[in-house]
């Protein structure tokens, strides 16, 4: 992977420890596996738990025998749902979009019928894991089949029902209206009155997150604190559903989420696995873990994406577009898990994308399907919004003939023009994307590649190049409370930090932001550097742990630094404040007459100073004092922002397709993301490459595929292709940088840029090069297959 800007190189630092490329300080233990998993953990008496998973999709349980399974060597316990109907409730969903919104019941274990295959029947406790999961094969079940509903647009239909007590498929219908909001005109005069009207359905297939490491939870109840750890994004909030979910005294609960193997949304989640072995931990009264094998993974865990997407776009023949009305449909499985209903509203702010609409109409329906039920997956609503839009972008080029880069251009919001009242009710606080994308056609070369373009079609050559735009801005940094609590979400966006001033000198950082691959560690610690004056290496950050840090709300959104550490910035500032007068004593002088730089309180116009260090031991001591100042320099602050961030890019993709074969390669891409100030170029980098992996990914190579009775066909790696490093191009990538003015950092988050704008990119140049024949569209992921049966089509069912 290539960047024309080294993160090796401390970038624009000087002194300062913002801009310097750190290796990270968690890589040491992550990389060489000297690290504590939570399927590492072992707890004497430990038990564990292996779980029966339904074969079918939607079905009535009209017979379970357990009775040989508990007789099974080592097995200590056998659970069906009748035997915990009582005490297991329903598993939360904190995001009711609409006040008539439908919200069946969701057990963790399956009592009288399944709903989705893969869906939990029965729990085997046993001594050991192999134990645990050889007695399953001794369970006996009768399953009387009922009808199963897998297609979006029947499932609306109400044809057959998911969940007959409802009496409908539809959870809830939301709409947003600018002539409503006040935020623009009414689309349907826009669409009546456009010179031009491009109406595009497109797909947005089902997705599994196929985080590193799978899911796994160890509960130990034997203590009079019940302690749980898990592979989870989301321990304080986790702990939080709990407790409600099950009757328990919070302050009984800790959860600890130890070093966790990546999660992209898709362990911000409480599971049926975590409900169940803490459960069972109770009633046996004795530790229990469960950890679940890669094809229960993917079978079970909570997917992603899962769209049909209508839209209409009104434009003027100069290509001044002028309306867009969307109407959504989106599968939310068998059940709503955590935020599963408002996945497609966040989206909903989103589909405009930076262009400047006159008027805006936003309609998404819910409906339940007999699958494993979706909710966040990277960019979590943003990458559907932003496919959606710059797809009938460039739909809305051919048909004006006119240049995608220009179109947008030409209806893109101006960088003088921020701050920016979108159509959609948002504020974008600050943006260049003139300076992005001049900065990636230059980087491109492109127009040398439309020149090659135009050369390969004109001698009509077998393998035809592609060149696909995707420019793309996100809200992100999931906040402000309010905001958040106008659209119903369950709980606020702020979030939490503490200081604690050691009296060596050396400082123990406390973040509520649960880290589960981002290197929080390495930006935190030289966040507090840079503001404290203290050396990197005496920096410790913890997290994760509900205990050690009681508040928080975790990792997702892509908010950990535009709020978490801005809330550890705030609390800085505070150590500095409440040192100021203690500095001042110790060095009989006004504190007035104090400047603070680089760890050291410096009297004005003299050389004389002290250090932070220093006042923290004569804190620490006690001896000498100013009257009425308590002897303590920790603090903490809770940062809750007035707005979202909203980083931007320009992603330009040029791609190779074999007209014979179908086969698609990408040749070269290039992207340049403006994320605002960057803390490390070095994590940034990572955050990138990663994004664009997973993008890429989605446009060429990734589906969950079910069969017609609703079995998962896709439920390993040797069905469900995720590309590997020889399966992508080198990335060519910069950055442009407008600062946040909203955070004293002016940074903006990253972690789901590239997967955002890249998908768009390699699916418009993959319809670029396969126009002149003909083909409108290639539903993702756009494998040979699917591009060879494309072109066939277009030319008449002919080779």
């Amino acid at each position: 992977m290539t960047s024309t800007v080294d993160p090796t190189t401390d970038e624009g630092a000087g002194d300062s420890e913002l801009g310097r490329a750190r290796r990270r300080k968690e890589d040491e233990h992550l990389i060489t596996g000297r690290t504590r998993w939570t399927d590492n953990i072992v707890l004497p008496g430990m038990l564990h738990a292996a779980i029966l998973r339904s074969p079918v999709a939607h079905a009535r349980i009209t017979a379970l025998d357990v009775s040989e399974a508990r007789g099974k060597p080592g097995v200590v316990a056998v659970y069906t749902g009748a035997d915990l109907a009582e005490e297991q409730g329903s598993l939360p969903c904190a995001w009711p979009i609409t006040e008539d919104m439908k919200t069946p019941n969701a057990p963790a274990l399956a009592v009288d019928t399944v709903r989705f295959a893969g869906e939990a029947v029965a729990v085997v406790v046993a001594r050991s894991a192999y134990e645990a999961h050889d007695a399953l094969d001794a369970i006996d079940v009768d399953y009387e089949d009922l009808p199963v509903v897998l297609d979006l647009e029947t499932a609306a239909r109400d044809d057959d029902l998911v969940h007959p007590d409802l009496g409908t498929n539809v959870s809830a219908t939301w709409v947003f209206d600018s002539a409503e909001a006040g935020s623009g005109g009414d689309v349907e005069d826009a669409i009546r009155d456009a010179e031009v009207v491009v109406e595009r359905t497109f797909r947005q297939q089902r997705l599994i997150p196929a985080f590193m490491e799978p899911r796994s939870v160890v509960v130990d109840p034997t203590a009079s604190q019940i302690t749980m750890w898990s592979a989870t994004q989301v321990p304080h909030i986790l702990r939080l559903m709990l407790a409600m979910t099950l009757g328990l005294p919070e302050h009984k609960l800790r959860v600890i989420a130890p070093d966790v193997g990546g999660g992209f949304g898709g362990k911000l989640q409480v599971t049926p696995e975590e409900v169940l072995t803490l459960l069972i931990a109770r009633r046996l009264h004795k530790p229990v873990k469960y950890t679940e094998t890669r094809s229960e993974s993917m079978l079970a865990a909570h997917h992603g994406r899962d769209q049909v997407q209508k839209l209409t776009l009104a434009a003027r023949r100069d290509g001044t577009v002028t309306g867009l009305k969307v109407e959504l449909l989106a599968d939310m499985g068998a059940y709503l898990r955590l935020v599963t209903p408002g996945v497609p509203i966040l989206g909903a702010f989103m589909f405009t994308g930076i262009y400047k609409f006159g008027s805006y109409r936003f309609a998404c329906t819910n409906v339940f399907t007999d699958k494993v039920p979706t909710d966040a997956y990277r960019g979590a609503g943003r990458p559907e919004a932003t496919f959606a839009i710059e797809r009938i972008m460039d739909e809305l080029a051919v048909e004006l003939s006119m240049d995608p880069l220009e179109l947008r251009e030409k209806n893109w919001i101006k960088h003088e023009e921020f701050p920016f009242d979108t159509v959609a009710g948002l504020t974008y606080d600050s943006g260049n994307y003139e300076a992005a994308t001049a900065k990636a056609r230059e980087l491109f070369d492109y127009d040398a590649l439309r020149r090659e373009q135009a050369e390969r079609r004109e001698r009509d050559d077998p393998v035809q190049l592609g060149l696909g735009v995707s420019t793309f801005t996100e809200m992100c940094g999931l906040a402000p409370s309010r905001v958040l609590g106008s659209l119903s979400y369950g709980a606020g966006g702020w979030e939490h930090a503490a200081i604690r001033m050691l009296p060596t000198g050396k400082v123990e950082v406390v973040t509520g932001a649960s880290a589960h691959g981002q290197g929080h560690e390495t930006a935190w610690s030289q966040i507090v550097a840079d503001r404290l004056g203290i050396p990197f290496d005496d920096i410790e950050i913890l997290h994760g742990d509900t205990q050690s840090s009681p508040r928080g709300l975790d990792t997702y959104g892509s908010r950990s630094l535009a709020v978490g550490g801005i809330a550890v910035v705030k609390a800085a500032e505070k150590v500095v404040a409440k040192a100021r007068p203690i500095a001042a004593h110790l060095l009989e002088c006004s504190e007035d007459d104090l400047d603070f730089e680089a760890g050291q309180f410096r009297v004005k116009g003299t050389s004389k100073s002290v250090g932070l260090t220093d006042v923290a031991l004569a804190v620490f001591a006690a001896h000498d004092l100013p009257d009425g100042v308590e002897p303590n320099l920790d603090s903490e602050a809770t940062y809750d922002p007035d707005n979202f961030s909203f980083p931007h890019g320009t992603h330009l993709c040029a791609i190779e397709v074999d007209t014979e074969t179908g086969h698609a390669r990408i040749r070269k891409y290039v992207c340049v993301d403006d994320v605002g100030h960057v803390v490390n170029p070095l994590i940034v980098e990572g955050q990138v490459h990663g994004g664009l992996a997973q993008g890429i990914a989605q446009a060429l190579y990734e589906e969950a595929v079910h069969d017609e009775s609703g079995t998962l066909l896709s439920s390993s790696f040797a069905e469900y292709l995720l590309p590997t490093a020889v399966d992508l191009p080198p990335f060519v990538t910069d950055r442009t940088d407008t600062p946040a003015p909203g955070n004293p950092l002016g940074v903006k988050g990253v972690g789901e840029a590239g997967t955002i704008a890249s998908t768009p990119a390699v699916v418009n140049a993959v319809l670029d090069a396969v126009r002149p024949f003909g083909v409108t569209d290639v539903e993702m992921p756009c494998t040979p297959m699917r591009i060879w049966h494309a072109l066939r089509d277009a030319r008449g069912g002919t080779k």
